[in-house]
C-alpha cells in the first residue's frame, strides 16, 4: 500500500541511510553490515522494522542476506567517467565491470523543438529514437534514448538492429569516430516503468545526462539522455589532458 501521509516510512529511511553508508564507501564489497539488534539501536526502532529496510537493498542488489551470518554488501556504485570520449564498454570494462546492453525498441520519429535544437536540425525532422538498458554485471544500472539525426545518418536504424553498440552503429554509418560536445546532469526521482526497469522502487533516485556527441566536423550526430540508478553508478567528470609541449 501506498503512505499518503507525505512522510518518508521508517524502513524506508533506514535503507536509504544504509545506501548512502554503502555509497559513500563506509561499508566495501563483502563487508557485514551491523547486525539487525545493532541497527534497530541506531534507528531507534525494532528489528522487523530494520529487516524491511534491508529488504529493499536486497531487491536493489546492493546487499545480500546469508542464514545464520547476517546482512554483506553485495557490490559497490560503479565508477562512470564523464569526459571528451565517453564508451559505455570501455567505461565498465576499465571498472572491472561486465557491461552488457539490451535493446528496447528502435523507432522512427519526429524531433521535438529542443532535440532538433540539440542536435542542429528542424523541429520535425525524422529521427532515429533508440531506447535500451544498461548493465554491469548482469544487474540494471541505467536506462537510455539515444537519437540520431535521420538526413545525416539514414542507415543508422538498420545498423543499431545488427548491434547494441552505439560506436559500432555510428561507425557502421559512415562515423568513424565522435566526441562528447557537451553533459548536463540532473537529479530526479524514478517514474513507475523507469523503477520497474531498474529494479527499483518508484521514486528511487536516478541521475539524469543529457548529453551531444560530433562527430569531426563538429556536426551533431547523437542526443542522448541516460537515466542512471543513482545508489548504483558514480559519475566522475575526468579533466582533459593538458597537450604536451
Amino acid at each position: 500500500m501506498r503512505d499518503t501521509s507525505g512522510k518518508t516510512p521508517i524502513w524506508r529511511a533506514i535503507a536509504d541511510a544504509l545506501r548512502s553508508d554503502i555509497v559513500e564507501g563506509r561499508y566495501d564489497p563483502g563487508d557485514k553490515l551491523p547486525t539487525e539488534a545493532a541497527l534497530a539501536e541506531r534507528f531507534g526502532v525494532n528489528r522487523h522494522t530494520v529487516r524491511h529496510g534491508i529488504s529493499v537493498l536486497v531487491d536493489n542488489g546492493l546487499v545480500r542476506t546469508r542464514r545464520g551470518s547476517g546482512a554483506f554488501v553485495a557490490s559497490a556504485p560503479t565508477d562512470y567517467p564523464i569526459s571528451k570520449r565517453v564508451r559505455f564498454h570501455e567505461n565498465l570494462i576499465a571498472a572491472g565491470r561486465r557491461p552488457q546492453k539490451r535493446t528496447l525498441q528502435v523507432e522512427e520519429r519526429s524531433a521535438t523543438e529542443g532535440e532538433a535544437m540539440a542536435l542542429n536540425i528542424d523541429p520535425g525532422e525524422t529521427i532515429c529514437a533508440y531506447h535500451g538498458l544498461s548493465l554491469a554485471d548482469g544487474q540494471p544500472i541505467a536506462l537510455f534514448e539515444s537519437l540520431f539525426p535521420m538526413a545525416r545518418l539514414p542507415e543508422i536504424g538498420l545498423a543499431l538492429t545488427d548491434t547494441s553498440s552505439v560506436t559500432e552503429a555510428l561507425c557502421a554509418s559512415g562515423v568513424g569516430d565522435y566526441f562528447r560536445a557537451s553533459t548536463r546532469l540532473t537529479a530526479v526521482r524514478a517514474t513507475a516503468t523507469q523503477a520497474l526497469h531498474l529494479q527499483l522502487d518508484e521514486g528511487g533516485p536516478l541521475l539524469k545526462s543529457s548529453s551531444v556527441n560530433v562527430d569531426g566536423n563538429g556536426l551533431p550526430v547523437e542526443y542522448g539522455r541516460t537515466w542512471f540508478a543513482g545508489d548504483r553508478v558514480t559519475l566522475t567528470l575526468e579533466n582533459e589532458k593538458p597537450p604536451t609541449l
